[in-house]
């Protein structure tokens, strides 16, 4: 045990100091397992984990789940996904506020990254909310917390590498994420209503859209919409697999990005060229976690913790408020996937050695790690709000993010508490 608490402290300094996390993952994954068992052993080992965490079938997922949001990223769904919600939900005071979560939450579940979803909904859907007099805590605030929904929204990359790395069927982690997800939404359009009756001056009446206009702004999303119910039907069906899916999914975003002509070849290698880079820093993330992992099941580490857990009288529900807090705290200082490889390996064997479903821990570790990326004084989202409005002081963005905050407690409380509702479709569906 005091092995991997050195290497813990090791791995964090690292990371601290600007070290990439794959890289200090993996150096002190490898330089602890060799410690423990010797460099051949060692040097084996980081062989096996480097061919099993890139040469495994269930891995095709992650790099076409991201070319699948990128294609559809690509031909400017989200401009479209914005009008298209700005126009039925507008009308209403704090509506524009309101179609932002929307907008934001279904193109962040398209497109996978939340720190992407700021930049482009930013600039999106503030000019909007600005001209029609919208203050700025509930403009940026609307925008950072819409972008935390679509690493729980699938398809999920986060949920994806969360079910790679524990061996959960990532089905089941899909069907679970959906139900949380559109809580989310409407706990966050709770938040707007809140913070606008609160300050009835913060988010003026829009224009009433005509039906016409409604029925016009749907034609230019349908496609995208279709191809999310096919994808996500498809694996709750059972008529794809997981990795099927990703494969159908980016078939059918190609598909539509050549029938809308607005990718043009250099577009369109960019493209590949990007989802090149993401994928090769996700697979090295999870060689660095595998190595880390060997690491800590050699160290003791998982029994040890258990045995202390299992012993120290603490209630399991008390475990899990722990990890609750620490994960909270992390989410201010870490990126959610490096978060969960660093982390996971470590609290996972404990929750299911509690007896908590798998399914059910990965779903709150999700919207812990969202709840994280707007958690002051060092939530990601909320620094990259302020890069995206530069005029905009973080203190301003942190004073609208607060009923953000308190209803993703909310959130936290209700899927710790009530475990059906992550777990309903999973068990209804499989």
């Amino acid at each position: 045990m005091e092995v991997a608490l050195v290497g813990f402290g090791a791995a964090f300094a690292l990371i601290f100091m600007r070290v990439p996390i794959a890289l200090a993952m993996g150096v002190i994954g490898f330089l602890g397992f060799a410690y423990l068992v010797g460099w051949r052993p060692a040097s084996s080992m980081l062989a096996m984990v480097s061919k099993d965490s890139t040469m495994t079938y269930s891995m095709v997922v992650i790099p076409l789940f991201i070319l699948m949001g990128n294609l559809v990223a690509g031909t400017g769904i989200s401009r479209e996904l914005y009008r298209a919600a700005q126009s039925f939900l507008g009308a209403r005071k704090g509506g524009l506020a309101v179609a932002t979560v929307v907008a934001s939450g279904g193109f962040a579940s398209i497109c996978g990254s939340s720190v992407a979803t700021v930049v482009t909904m930013g600039k999106v859907a503030m000019p909007s909310m600005r001209q029609y007099g919208y203050d700025d805590r509930l403009s940026t605030a609307s925008v950072a917390a819409g972008a935390t929904l679509g690493i729980l929204i699938p398809p999920s990359v986060l949920l994806v590498i969360y079910g790679i790395i524990t061996e959960t069927h990532i089905g089941m982690l899909y069907a679970a994420g959906l139900i949380p997800g559109l809580l989310g939404i409407v706990l966050y359009i709770v938040a707007v209503r809140w913070t606008v009756w609160r300050y009835p001056d913060i988010a003026p009446a829009a224009e009433r859209a005509p039906w016409s206009e409604r029925i016009a702004s749907l034609s230019h999303i349908w496609a995208a919409v279709l191809l999310f119910a096919v994808v996500i039907g498809g694996i709750y069906s059972g008529f794809f697999t997981s990795t099927e899916a990703a494969g159908f999914g980016a078939f059918g975003a190609l598909v539509i990005a050549l029938a809308r002509r607005k990718l043009g070849m250099a577009q369109f290698l960019d493209i590949l060229v990007d989802t090149a880079e993401t994928t090769a820093v996700l697979f090295a993330l999870i060689i660095g976690a595998g190595l880390f992992t060997e690491f800590l099941n050699y160290s003791g580490a998982h029994g040890a913790l258990l045995d202390f857990v299992t012993n120290s009288g603490f209630s399991p529900a008390l475990v899990i408020l722990v990890i609750c807090v620490i994960y909270i705290i992390l989410g201010m200082l870490m990126e959610s996937i490096s978060m969960v490889l660093l982390t996971v390996p470590l609290f996972f064997p404990v929750v299911t050695g509690l007896g908590f479903d798998p399914v059910w821990f990965g779903i709150l570790l999700v919207i812990l790690c969202e709840l994280g990326l707007i958690t002051p004084p060092i939530g990601v989202n909320l620094f990259v709000m302020r890069s995206v409005t530069p005029e905009v002081p973080i203190s301003r963005i942190i004073r609208g993010i607060i009923p953000f905050i308190g209803v993703d407690l909310i959130r936290v409380a209700l899927v710790a508490l009530f475990p059906a509702i992550a777990l309903f479709l999973p068990h209804l569906l499989f």
